[in-house]
């Protein structure tokens, strides 16, 4: 990546972590301003329309789609901390939208553009190895990597989050059986169907508490939302952290807060 021709992109920040994360949104444009990405927020983003696409609802979920297409106009990357949704605007668009051409065209073009957070770093800024990024004396954490599902099944995203949890070098990355089965949040999955849910849940912190991991980390914090609830329900002393943010803990002693302010 040549610093006088930084990548551009724009960041989606999803509901979820507007809502509920924002610090999770302000750890992502600290880590990209870090590697030198030329990153800007458009202000009349809103929902990507997933959640009303698969509840059934497409009707109400095609204006949050168009809104979207006409909101990220340009050459720049769209950078999305989260595979659902990054998922939705790649893949679910054109169908969403199947009978208006003219926006069929536009999610086309503008999907070779969306890429998941870890996706974006490892594939397109060509960053896999953080070491040097990253100070030193930095806490040292045991974690264990959840597989979210969007991310893993619809969007392909397979080695990229491990590639850099492995490269840190106060980070020891504890495996977990099945680490790629759902959590089971599923978004309105778990209203639908909350016994399910429940026992899919349990299942799932099962896995993690064997591997004796002190964080708990994902690319979704969906999931981490509904695991970190289950955790805590059962009185765990695991964290729960989105990978971006174990990026920026390990590199915050060193490079500083103030980088959300430029």
């Amino acid at each position: 990546m040549n610093q006088r021709d930084p990548v551009k992109a724009s960041l989606f920040v999803t509901c979820i972590i507007d809502q509920f994360y924002p610090n999770v949104g302000e750890s992502v444009v600290r880590v990209l301003r870090r590697f030198g990405v030329d990153l800007d927020f458009q202000k009349k983003q809103t929902c990507c329309g997933q959640p009303a696409f698969n509840t059934g609802f497409w009707t109400e979920a095609k204006p949050f789609a168009k809104r979207f297409l006409n909101t990220f106009t340009g050459d720049r990357f769209i950078v999305v901390p989260s595979g659902s949704c990054a998922s939705m605007i790649r893949n679910f668009y054109p169908e969403l939208l199947h009978d208006e051409p003219d926006d069929v065209k536009k999610s086309r073009k503008i999907s070779s553009k969306v890429y998941e957070l870890s996706e974006f770093i490892v594939d397109v800024l060509g960053i896999t190895n953080l070491e040097k990024y990253l100070d030193p004396e930095s806490p040292r954490r045991k974690v264990t990597y959840h597989e979210a599902c969007h991310l893993r099944r619809e969007l392909g995203v397979l080695t990229q989050p491990r590639t850099l949890i492995n490269s840190m070098p106060n980070i020891q990355l504890l495996e977990m059986d099945q680490a790629e089965v759902c959590c089971g949040f599923g978004g309105t999955f778990s209203i639908k169907y909350p016994d399910i849910s429940g026992a899919m849940l349990n299942d799932k912190i099962s896995n993690i508490t064997q591997t004796r991991a002190d964080t708990l980390v994902s690319c979704d914090n969906s999931c981490l939302m509904h695991l970190a609830g289950g955790m805590d329900k059962k009185h765990l002393d695991i964290n729960s952290m989105n990978l971006v943010q174990l990026i920026d803990e390990a590199m915050i002693s060193k490079q500083g807060h103030d980088e959300t302010n430029h």
